[in-house]
C-alpha cells in the first residue's frame, strides 16, 4: 500500500525540490499530486515486476520496429500541466512531442503527459485510487491508457473524449491508432 504524506502549504515542494527529493531517495518511488501531497510507493512483488517487464518488453520492441515515439519504464516522472508528477508502469510518447523538449527538459522529470500509459494494478494498489490516477492522465493530454488488473482479468480502456471501456479477460489490447499496429498478447499478464 503506498503511503500519503500530506505536506502543511509552508512545506510546499517546488518542482527542484521535488526532483532533488526524488534524486536522493533512488529506492522510492515518489509522486506528487496537483495538492502538494507526497506519495511514497512501496516496491513491486515479483509477480508484478515479472508482468511490467513482459509489458516492457512488447511496448519496446514494437516501438523499435516504428521509430513512432519514446517509450518510459516506471521510473520516469512525468509532470503533468496540473502540477502533479506522475510515474505510470509503462508509457509512451509521440516523436513529434519528444523531439520539442529541449535536452535539459529530457533529463529531468518531463514536461508533459504521455500520449499513452498502462498502470498494472498491484496487490498493493487501490482501484479506485488508480482509476482516479488514470482520469487525472486524460484530463491532462492523455490519448490512451490501460489500468490492467491481472487478480480479476480485467482491463479498463481510457480513450481521450470518451467514456471509459471495461473488458472482461480480453486475451489481447490494440495500440488503435495512438500506437499503430501495437497489440499487447494478455497471456503473459493474465497467466
Amino acid at each position: 500500500m503506498s503511503v500519503t504524506l500530506q505536506l502543511p502549504l509552508v512545506l510546499k515542494l517546488t518542482d527542484e525540490q521535488f526532483e532533488q527529493l526524488a534524486a536522493a531517495n533512488r529506492e522510492l518511488q515518489l509522486e506528487l499530486t496537483t495538492r502538494g501531497e507526497l506519495i511514497i510507493m512501496p516496491p513491486r512483488g515479483g509477480e508484478t515486476g515479472n508482468r511490467n517487464l513482459e509489458i516492457y518488453i512488447d511496448l519496446g520492441n514494437w516501438n523499435r520496429q516504428t521509430n513512432l515515439g519514446k517509450a518510459f519504464d516506471s521510473s520516469t516522472g512525468f509532470r503533468s500541466p496540473n502540477g502533479a508528477t506522475r510515474s505510470p508502469d509503462v508509457s509512451w510518447v509521440r516523436i513529434e512531442r519528444w523531439n520539442a523538449l529541449t535536452q535539459a527538459q529530457r533529463k529531468k522529470f518531463l514536461p508533459l503527459c504521455p500520449d499513452f500509459a498502462i498502470k498494472l494494478l498491484s496487490e498493493t494498489d487501490e482501484l479506485a485510487d488508480t482509476q482516479v490516477k488514470m482520469q487525472e492522465y486524460l484530463d491532462n493530454g492523455l490519448q490512451l491508457g490501460w489500468l490492467i488488473d491481472p487478480s480479476t482479468k480485467q482491463v479498463e480502456i481510457y480513450r481521450a473524449g470518451q467514456e471509459v471501456k471495461i473488458l472482461a479477460a480480453p486475451t489481447t489490447l490494440s495500440g488503435e491508432d495512438v500506437l499503430p499496429g501495437f497489440v499487447l498478447d494478455l497471456q503473459p499478464i493474465f497467466a
